[in-house]
């Protein structure tokens, strides 16, 4: 089953890359390669049951297990010791990544409030875009009767475009809404 997003990304987008860029090959043409959620999470140092409960509710969000990622080394300042809980994040590839793209742009975005599109310079210089959410009430699939702290994550949409103009280029043609420049 190939999801809205991908048929789109086949039938549209990639013939309208290919005229823009002027790519002569299929395989050039850039594509998203995954997307990282991850929440990081501070005050997990004090209660640990902190990091399950954000893990349990990011993959409510991606339909997949979060792994919990571990500390790399202490810091004295921050009360965190090497090995220690300190966020999760799950990485999406193939249809599963297409299929959160699709429910991201469509029913997500919307429900943010005073939402008037993502700021266009928030690429990496090689096509990568970074968005952040203030909290995790805004995806359809999280209960916010059961919530008991709101947390804030990270979303990182990897590409295979070669400069930031090929990636954004690709992501509004997928339908990532980007605000209008102020021109």
């Amino acid at each position: 089953m190939i999801s809205r997003l991908h048929e789109k990304y086949r039938k549209e987008t990639m013939p309208a890359l290919t005229k823009r860029f002027g790519y002569k090959n299929s395989m050039a043409v850039p594509r998203v390669a995954k997307v990282t959620l991850n929440i990081g999470m501070g005050e997990a140092s004090q209660n640990a049951k902190l990091v399950d409960t954000a893990a349990a509710e990011l993959g409510q969000i991606a339909g997949q297990k979060a792994v919990i990622t571990r500390a790399k080394k202490s810091i004295a300042n921050f009360k965190i010791r090497k090995g220690m809980p300190i966020g999760c994040m799950v990485t999406l590839r193939g249809e599963r990544m297409y299929e959160f793209l699709d429910r991201l742009s469509s029913v997500v975005f919307p429900r943010v409030r005073d939402f008037k599109g993502l700021p266009p310079d928030s690429f990496d210089g090689r096509g990568n875009y970074t968005l952040g959410l203030r909290d995790q009430l805004v995806f359809p699939e999280i209960d916010y009767t059961r919530v008991d702290k709101i947390k804030g994550m990270n979303v990182t949409i990897t590409t295979t475009a070669r400069s930031d103009e090929e990636g954004r280029e690709l992501l509004k043609l997928l339908g990532i809404p980007f605000r209008a420049d102020r021109g």
